[in-house]
């Protein structure tokens, strides 16, 4: 079976973009599929309660942030284009943009009756009320305030036709494919295949750009049962972690969670930080001790305050 576990679910965005990573890639990996929204206890053993998807696994390392799961995919593939932190800064503020404003303003701007419909076919009409009600509470809690209604479909637009200009040489940065490429699709994925938008009608680069996206597939699936993945949690050790010296805050218990919405925080004992990654220890009796990593850049690490 193949070492890379990815937890997704089939109308995940975020787990799209992993997955057309890993058909870029042609990499095999499993796959758990997991709810639309919380509670997930198979995944919550391995990260302590953080709510997004997708999760990546690879024995007893667990990956959270599809930032962090491209950086493995890249290293498993040798695909240095996928590492955003070693991208030129144009690279890295598109991305930014494009992971968090530009998707939500999608999200938002293409989830109409005829998106609702589609997720009662595919759920149940009780699922589709309970994910509402989940994405209303953590949208309430966000620190990001979204665009709403027209200005959210406007800010779409503006992207694509930014994307317009932007291709002249097959892909967003050039003729080959980069981080950027995959950041760019998911929120267009959800406008038009999910949502069914012919919003890129006008946009004949963007169009075929997003059928060469498409074009890479999905790279070797395999099913795999939660409970699967968590025996080859307990049955592995986390690899081994960088070498570090005279870091005052290694081995203390502290938090991390999402800077800008699904804000819940994850518990364990800092084990390793540097300028792009953190990563935390954490034992539970279902899948022992497991390195649970996030990238540096968009989380807030704080101490647990001892009593």
């Amino acid at each position: 079976m193949p070492d890379l576990i990815l937890y997704n679910y089939a109308l995940s965005p975020f787990s799209e973009k992993i997955r057309a990573m890993l058909g870029y890639a042609n990499l095999p990996w499993c796959s758990v599929t997991v709810r639309e929204m919380p509670p997930r206890p198979e995944l919550n053993v391995l990260t302590g309660g953080y709510r997004k998807v997708p999760v990546a696994q690879i024995g007893a390392d667990v990956f959270c942030d599809s930032r962090a799961i491209a950086n493995e995919i890249a290293r498993l593939a040798d695909k240095p284009e996928l590492i955003l932190e070693e991208q030129p800064e144009e690279i890295q503020a598109f991305v930014r943009e494009a992971d968090l404003e530009i998707f939500l303003a999608c999200v938002i701007s293409a989830s109409d009756g005829q998106m609702l419909r589609k997720l009662i076919r595919e759920t149940s009409l009780m699922n589709t009320l309970r994910f509402l009600k989940d994405r209303i509470n953590m949208g309430r809690k966000s620190r990001v305030k979204a665009l709403r209604g027209k200005a959210a479909k406007e800010k779409v637009m503006a992207h694509i036709a930014s994307l317009e200009r932007r291709l002249e040489e097959g892909f967003l940065f050039g003729p080959t494919p980069c981080v950027a490429d995959f950041s760019a699709y998911h929120g267009l994925w959800f406008v038009s295949d999910l949502a069914g938008k012919p919003w890129l009608q006008d946009y004949p680069k963007v169009s075929a750009w997003l059928l060469r996206m498409k074009a890479f597939g999905h790279g070797q699936p395999e099913e795999l049962s939660a409970s699967d993945a968590a025996v080859r949690a307990k049955n592995s050790q986390p690899r081994a972690l960088p070498h570090t010296e005279g870091n005052a805050q290694l081995s203390q218990q502290v938090t991390i969670a999402p800077d800008d919405y699904g804000r819940d925080p994850v518990t364990g004992t800092l084990v390793y930080t540097d300028k792009n990654v953190t990563i935390l220890a954490r034992e539970t009796h279902e899948v022992g001790l497991v390195h649970v990593h996030f990238p540096k850049q968009g989380f807030r690490v704080r101490p647990v305050e001892s009593h």
